[in-house]
């Protein structure tokens, strides 16, 4: 029996091995699912079990997991493929036997109504059909959506959306990883579902307030028509349908679908969520 994270070399995969590590996970019962292993040489030079396989390839997935093994099923990162690649996943957990499948879903779960959440929403189903013991991370906003695009915001002076006042309850990256790492390795969350998000929730004018205050700079925020938001998107090198998808999901937040603050993730991590103020110093430092 292993734990094994898949997209082991994406941000959060990194991040929660890291964290089983720090947690004193031995790295020998660690297993990441990667499609490239020269990518995830450092992982293998600290004793992490390698697993190649790839989402798009059904096959290769037959040996990614084993029976017993305690899953975390890192969500694909390219809307529109989804459903063929979370079927992909779900059934070869399935057919291997895995002692739980932990999937890093959306925030609200069955509630959430914008176009984002409607694959994680339907792959929740299929963990569901399949019978497997799970838990649905249901992960809000990153904050590192917002600071890895500073760029953009400090050469224009603005913060651009389409969200209105509305709120946004993110948290951090290693936040979230955190939280994974417990219920991988702990007991008790079996067939739950977390809503996960951080402990404060912002607005963008906020957002775009903390980052001038940080560099000394005038920094608005510019709210937009959905529209503009969308062809503004486009304008910055996003494909049409997945700046489609962004800008509604501003229009989510401004109805207030990502404000919540249940208390999930701080319960699960044992300590209060990284702070906007933190995380956004950090990335201006970097």
């Amino acid at each position: 029996m292993s734990i094994v994270v898949t997209g082991a070399t994406g941000h959060l995969g990194r991040l929660v091995i890291a964290e089983l590590l720090a947690r004193g996970t031995a790295a020998g019962e660690i297993a990441g699912v990667v499609r490239d292993a020269e990518r995830a040489a450092d992982l293998a030079g600290q004793g992490v079990e390698l697993r190649v396989a790839d989402y798009d390839r059904p096959e290769t997935l037959k040996d990614a997991f084993h029976a017993g093994d305690r899953v975390l099923f890192v969500s694909g990162s390219e809307p529109g493929r989804r459903i063929p690649q979370h079927t992909a996943v779900v059934t070869a957990a399935t057919e291997a036997g895995v002692a739980l499948l932990a999937y890093t879903g959306v925030f609200g779960g069955p509630a959430a109504d914008f176009a984002l959440a409607d694959e994680h929403k339907a792959t929740e189903e299929l963990i569901l059909a399949s019978g497997l013991p799970y838990v649905f991370l249901r992960n809000n906003w990153y904050t590192e959506v917002y600071t890895d695009n500073l760029a953009p915001v400090l050469e224009h002076g603005a913060v651009l959306g389409s969200a209105g006042d509305g709120r946004i309850a993110s948290a951090a990256r290693a936040d979230y990883a955190a939280a994974a790492a417990v219920v991988l390795t702990g007991s008790g969350h079996e067939n739950r579902a977390y809503e996960l998000s951080g402990d404060t929730a912002w607005s963008l004018a906020e957002y775009a307030a903390l980052v001038g205050e940080l560099t000394g700079r005038e920094i608005t925020y510019r709210n937009l028509t959905t529209d503009e938001h969308r062809a503004a998107l486009i304008a910055a090198g996003l494909p049409a349908g997945f700046a489609g998808i962004l800008a509604d999901v501003d229009q989510a937040i401004s109805r207030g679908l990502l404000a919540g603050t249940p208390g999930d993730l701080t319960r699960l991590i044992g300590r209060p969520t990284t702070p906007l103020r933190e995380t956004v110093a950090a990335a201006l430092k970097d």
